[in-house]
């Protein structure tokens, strides 16, 4: 069983997703109880995506995001740092049109101002630079372009915020024993939505690496939080 430390070691945390690709989406809609699929729509309407146009998916995993974006019309290519992510994906009869490449998010393989928008959907808490992966976002999408993060956030109720965390911290790791390829990555990813900053210090950092008109949505009560943002125009 293979499970990263919060010091997110890149090679650690590839290799724990290499360990959970390939039962990896059925987890997630059980431990989400199905609200996965609501969450993937939604980080599509908000990029407000044309036809023709490039998008990033970035952290894509098996490409399940990536499908859901190319629903729009635009082209969507999946990145993502893990091997056994990226191969699972392309063995998905659904998904191999959906173009896979493997790169790391704090040294994008694309040129400068290469895509029309970008998303990144529960990824960014397992880099081990959210800043310096937030800069070379910014890098790769042209002026004027969107971003949008999806990620697991701070419910904003406290009494639902209380429960959430018992749920997280211990029945997500007890389902995952059930269900998942390695349940002990799944005690990571809970310590990891545990200490991951709440909205507004996510909107900050983002504006700090350049990103200009940001403004965060919750979902499923805080649970989740769409952050959009804009490329500067230049």
């Amino acid at each position: 069983m293979r499970r990263a430390t919060l010091t997110k070691a890149p090679r650690e945390v590839a290799a724990m997703f290499d360990g959970v690709a390939r039962r990896y989406d059925v987890t997630n809609t059980v431990l989400s109880m199905g609200q996965d699929r609501r969450w993937r729509r939604r980080t599509r309407q908000c990029l407000e995506l044309e036809t023709g146009q490039l998008v990033l998916d970035l952290a894509a995993g098996t490409g399940v995001s990536t499908a859901e974006l190319c629903r729009s019309g635009a082209q969507a290519i999946a990145c993502d740092f893990s091997l056994g992510m990226l191969r699972a994906g392309r063995a998905n009869k659904r998904r191999r049109r959906v173009p896979f490449v493997a790169g790391d998010a704090l040294h994008l393989p694309f040129a400068d101002a290469a895509f029309d928008a970008a998303t990144i959907s529960f990824g960014l808490r397992n880099v081990a630079d959210v800043p310096k992966a937030l800069g070379e976002l910014a890098r790769v999408v042209r002026p004027g372009g969107r971003l949008v993060i999806c990620e697991f956030s701070r419910p904003v109720w406290p009494p639902f915020r209380f429960v959430y965390l018992k749920y997280l911290m211990r029945a997500l790791p007890w389902i995952a024993r059930r269900v998942a390829s390695n349940p002990e990555a799944y005690v990571y990813l809970a310590e990891s939505i545990r200490v991951w900053p709440p909205q507004e210090d996510l909107a900050r950092l983002i504006a700090d690496a350049g990103w200009t008109d940001v403004r965060y949505r919750n979902l499923s009560g805080g649970i989740v939080a769409l952050h959009l943002a804009e490329r500067e125009a230049g």
